[in-house]
């Protein structure tokens, strides 16, 4: 499915300056949102998004978006007011099965109902929120200062001779964020997992609105600290196309260096963290001094462990000295030895493998079914990557190489991640022997007129996306920012069926999937 594909006469081409990614925003009637939807679907594209939105003139509307070959198809929907607070509109669960949450949480945070849902259930309110509470809409205060109330969740019920329910979680040892995991069993093996979410409702969203545009990569950035790169950049990405504002190569250059040092820190802890799971402490041990050793260079290179705040509107915060990329490049070789040394420890280790091969399998099919991208639908045969597929600069001058892997399990998702380390060190190299000279930042001018920008980049758990809508004076009218676990998250549900309960921490790990990213 391609931009071009969409003959509608109320659309609008957003520009596409380099480091950018094509998009197209079309509003649309009820037939029209069904019929992009069915198109996607029938074209075997995806659904990126869903999202809801009130106007400051009180017109409320449900937009979603959509993978194209080429870039993003935004579609605007108006609604009626009546007969709910924020109206309705067409569902698309029906169409896209993972739309199911998205339109839930349309609902928790603005009212918009999605008419004809079979789940209908909430998602974000958690019953501490009064029934005529919705925190986006204009007339709500923002402040959520109201007694928990927590209400009863109507988990669907398995029944039959021997079935029983464990109940794990929200609360869990250690640090992780909160989130109820039911399972349905015999004996030990998984019948169904139904998971709830959304905990943690932190008003992200709503204060997008009361951030300027200029600063609002502050906001993004703290949405995943593990993600803190992706989602700024995102960010950026949709303002500087809101703003017409080109980015330079060098800045690009910069920002893609800081995307892969992310990805390949998240990439290391997470191996250590998966041989851990499944007993092989040496294996913690291991990627925990190399990812220490990873975070300490981004700290005295950019003087932040995690990049945050790194990445900025119209460009990045701090350039690379020549001794700096010198210690880049020295760094890439040792990783790189010490990651294969680890990578034969890994394959060779019986243990390891009997616990990797077959467990959480995810199968191409259900992949696709859930919308899956990024590392987990990678390590299930599909290669779709942002930076390959539609190379956006600087991965036009790299050609990234999308790592896929067709077995689906514990051990394809360990593969893959070993795989896009060596990748992410290729591509540092190449982006430091090519790195162009002149500024890595431009000055960034306020719109002068109510405009729209989106933002698609590939994080190291899959592609991150951000529509942003901003008025003239550095206002955001509405900011969303999605992270790719919304499609993954229904799809792990999958994986565990017919695993022992006992497997699905190390199942769950292999996914490491965003908590945070559903409680904007």
């Amino acid at each position: 499915m391609r931009l071009e594909s969409f003959q509608i006469d109320a659309a609008t081409r957003l520009g596409c300056s380099p480091g950018q990614v094509a998009a197209r925003v079309v509003d649309v009637d009820e037939a029209g949102w069904l019929g992009i939807a069915r198109t996607a679907q029938s074209d075997r594209s995806r659904l990126i998004a869903l999202w809801g939105s009130e106007a400051p003139e009180g017109i409320f509307s449900a937009h979603a978006a959509y993978e194209c070959e080429d870039g993003i198809l935004w579609a605007r929907l108006a609604t009626e007011r009546s007969p709910h607070p924020g109206g309705s509109f067409p569902d698309l669960a029906a169409i896209f099965p993972y739309a199911a949450r998205m339109q839930r949480a349309i609902f928790d945070l603005t009212g918009l109902r999605a008419r004809g849902a079979e789940d209908t259930r909430p998602w974000l309110n958690h019953g501490n929120w009064p029934g005529d509470y919705f925190p986006l809409q204009r007339q709500a205060s923002g402040v959520e200062k109201f007694e928990s109330s927590e209400a009863d969740y109507p988990f669907v019920q398995v029944a039959g001779d021997g079935v029983h329910e464990i109940a794990v979680g929200p609360i869990h040892a250690g640090t992780i964020e909160p989130g109820h995991f039911r399972f349905s069993v015999v004996g030990e093996k998984v019948l169904r997992l139904e998971e709830r979410l959304g905990y943690v409702h932190r008003g992200v969203e709503r204060l997008f609105e009361r951030t300027p545009a200029s600063g609002g990569h502050r906001v993004a950035g703290r949405i995943a600290g593990d993600s803190t790169v992706a989602f700024a950049w995102a960010y950026c990405m949709a303002l500087e196309q809101a703003c017409s504002i080109a980015v330079p190569r060098r800045a690009l250059y910069v920002r893609a260096l800081l995307l892969e040092r992310e990805r390949v820190a998240n990439h290391l802890g997470d191996l250590g963290a998966l041989g851990n799971d499944a007993g092989f402490a040496f294996g913690l041990a291991q990627f925990s001094r190399l990812k220490e050793d990873w975070i300490r260079m981004n700290a005295h290179a950019f003087g932040h462990r995690y990049l945050m705040d790194r990445i900025v509107p119209g460009g990045v915060a701090a350039d690379i000295r020549p001794d700096t990329a010198m210690a880049f490049v020295k760094q890439c070789e040792i990783i790189g030895r010490e990651v294969e040394v680890m990578r034969k420890i890994y394959e060779d280790q019986s243990g390891l493998q009997d616990r990797f091969a077959g467990a959480g399998r995810l199968t191409a099919d259900v992949a696709a079914h859930f919308g899956v991208r990024g590392m987990a639908a990678r390590a299930s045969g599909h290669a779709f990557d942002v930076r390959a597929t539609l190379q956006p600069a600087p991965y036009d001058d790299v050609a990234v190489k999308a790592t896929s892997d067709p077995r689906g399990d514990v051990a394809a998702r360990v593969a893959v991640r070993f795989a896009e380390i060596d990748e992410s060190l290729r591509l540092i190299r190449a982006l430091l022997a090519n790195l162009p000279a002149g500024p890595v930042a431009v000055d960034m001018k306020p719109a002068t007129a109510p405009s729209r920008g989106t933002g698609w980049v590939e994080g190291w758990r899959g592609d991150v996306f951000v529509a942003l809508e901003v008025d003239a004076g550095d206002v955001v009218l509405r900011c969303h920012c999605h992270d790719p676990s919304w499609q993954a998250w229904p799809a792990l549900e999958h994986a565990i069926i017919g695993n022992i309960v006992a497997d699905f921490p190390l199942i769950n790990k292999s996914f490491n999937l965003n908590y945070a990213g559903h409680d904007l």
